[in-house]
């Protein structure tokens, strides 16, 4: 009998710990897939209040990485036009930390640039998940890369060594 009783708080437990993890992540999806749409329809104090202050977005190009005051300024004559980026998301994962207060996820995004990879950290801050770090990647078929890296070559190789010298 104490076997069974003991057998059952043991179910429920792992039961309400999955419950409230189920919550977390959902509370996250449902933060990135609106951040994704702020930026959809330029809703700029909703995008950029969804990242930390420390905040930092790196874009497809090597230059692009940037605090969120930079980041706003780059953003700004997108959003002051009254619609910035439009990425859908179509797959993402989301991890947890022991204590539920860091996750990390990946998502694939549906693109002008066909499809991109954001991957990001974000951090519980009181109540709320504020993006601490996000990253925006192209994707590159492998059966594609030569023929892309042709493309690149050019403008990639001046603009590393001036990358390198100003480290």
């Amino acid at each position: 009998m104490k076997n069974l009783f003991f057998l059952c708080l043991v179910i429920l437990n792992s039961n309400s710990f999955l419950w409230a993890q189920n919550k977390t992540t959902s509370e996250i999806d449902a933060l990135l897939n609106q951040w994704h749409k702020d930026a959809a329809v330029a809703n700029g104090e909703a995008y950029f209040g969804a990242m930390a202050d420390e905040g930092i977005f790196i874009g497809t190009d090597a230059t692009e990485n940037w605090n969120k005051k930079q980041f706003q300024a780059f953003a700004k004559p997108y959003f002051d036009k009254g619609k910035a980026w439009d990425f859908k998301p179509f797959q993402r994962h989301i991890y947890l930390s022991a204590d539920e207060k860091t996750a990390w996820f990946d998502e694939l995004l549906d693109t002008w640039m066909k499809i991109c990879r954001g991957s990001g950290v974000l951090q519980k801050v009181g109540n709320n998940w504020k993006i601490m770090h996000y990253v925006l990647s192209t994707t590159i078929p492998n059966d594609n890369i030569d023929a892309v890296v042709k493309v690149k070559t050019l403008i990639e190789d001046e603009q590393m060594k001036q990358l390198k010298a100003s480290k």
